[in-house]
């Protein structure tokens, strides 16, 4: 099994360029292309903030390209993408070709984009079919992600678009698309009041399955945490893997892990993420 982590929590300490120099070094096979930085979103205003990173400009895909080469140059690829956010900002999704663009350009084969929280799967599905012609041409396939609201009654995760096993398929077959495909996070699936729980979604996605989001929690707050260090149950993870016969990159999205560090030391963390990682892998290799 192939290894990869998303690329934000990093960059946000070193920069993109060097975010996948450590990757490489820290021993993952892949790099996953996260593009927030795309769009910059105010979630009080809901607006868009004035952005002078690359992939804002219009000099967007040669800065994929730098980090397509980067990751060539130290021996990894590019395996995924995830596409800015949130879904409901009309203004965000106007770029979400852009998105699939970089993907292809950096060299990846799946584009994440979330589904509107709130919407219905058929409602769903028209931003999807909008969007395939053009990822077909790009040759990337979208994933479609298990997503969660927050009840501030209840103090806890409430449904949201493909947050259970059935949402999900219903969405897939809103499309029926071989070009839609499914991202599991496994942290939002284990999230109480949301979730179906990871092995149940698993199960249901099947060869639908093409990639995933791995990090921790305490199965109550959305927490990002690096695999092994809260209470996400790993081996009923693995098992459900193995028994559909996964076959796409474990990917990392422990995006909270590295907040702790510094550009001093961020290496040493991303170090301690490819442990993490790679002993899910030997988990799933391991007869």
């Amino acid at each position: 099994m192939k290894i990869s982590t998303e690329i934000e929590s990093s960059a946000n300490i070193i920069g993109e360029e060097k975010a996948i120099e450590y990757i490489a070094k820290a021993g993952f096979d892949a790099w996953d292309f996260s593009m927030f930085a795309m769009c910059k979103y105010d979630w009080g205003s809901k607006a868009l903030l004035e952005n002078n990173h690359p992939l804002a400009s219009n000099n967007y895909l040669a800065f994929a390209r730098r980090l397509k080469k980067i990751g060539n140059d130290y021996g990894i690829v590019c395996n995924q993408s995830h596409a800015p956010f949130p879904s409901s900002c009309p203004e965000i999704r106007s770029y979400f070709k852009r998105a699939i663009e970089c993907t292809a350009e950096a060299g990846g084969n799946i584009c994440i984009i979330h589904p509107d929280n709130d919407k219905s799967a058929a409602e769903n599905a028209e931003m999807y079919i909008e969007l395939l012609p053009f990822a077909k041409e790009c040759g990337v396939k979208i994933a479609t992600e298990n997503m969660w609201n927050w009840d501030t009654e209840k103090d806890q995760s409430s449904f949201a678009a493909c947050a259970t096993a059935e949402s999900f398929i219903e969405h897939l077959d809103a499309v029926k698309d071989d070009y839609l495909v499914a991202c599991l996070d496994i942290g939002h699936a284990e999230m109480r009041g949301s979730g179906s729980g990871t092995a149940t979604m698993i199960y249901a996605l099947k060869d639908r399955l093409q990639a995933l989001h791995i990090h921790d929690n305490d199965q109550f707050h959305d927490s990002h945490q690096i695999p092994f260090s809260m209470s996400v149950d790993f081996n009923s993870v693995v098992k459900a893997l193995k028994d559909i016969n996964y076959k796409g990159y474990l990917t990392l999205e422990a995006s909270n892990y590295l907040k702790s560090f510094s550009s001093d030391n961020v290496f040493e963390g991303i170090k301690n993420l490819a442990a993490a990682d790679k002993r899910l892998a030997d988990m799933l290799e391991t007869e």
